[in-house]
């Protein structure tokens, strides 16, 4: 069984103990939370319909919190002397999937 759910803005497909890393997610690590299910597979059996999805939940668990990887920026004006250097690092949480229960 396999379910596609929203996260963080964007579709992750998921199946019972999977690990995700999703946009940061305020919480502890331990912490369990509910995504939204936008399609449910179970075999031959698909669910779409958003009043039948209604009936199933997926059940997450916090990980902890991770960073991607550094994006180095350099601004630079010809003939004047300027440099500017910056870097970023976008925070990420690490979520595992416990469960996908329904009808």
């Amino acid at each position: 069984m396999y379910a596609i759910v929203r996260a963080g803005g964007r579709q992750e497909k998921v199946a019972e103990g999977d690990v995700l890393t999703v946009d940061k997610l305020t919480g502890e690590p331990g912490d369990s939370l509910t995504l939204p299910a936008l399609l449910v597979v179970d075999g031959d059996n698909v669910v779409s319909k958003a009043a039948d999805l209604a009936g199933y939940q997926v059940t997450a668990e916090i990980v902890g919190a991770v960073k991607g990887p550094k994006i180095n920026i350099m601004h630079y004006r010809n003939k004047t002397g300027y440099k500017r250097r910056m870097g970023h690092r976008q925070p990420y949480t690490e979520i595992k999937i416990t469960g996908i229960s329904g009808k």
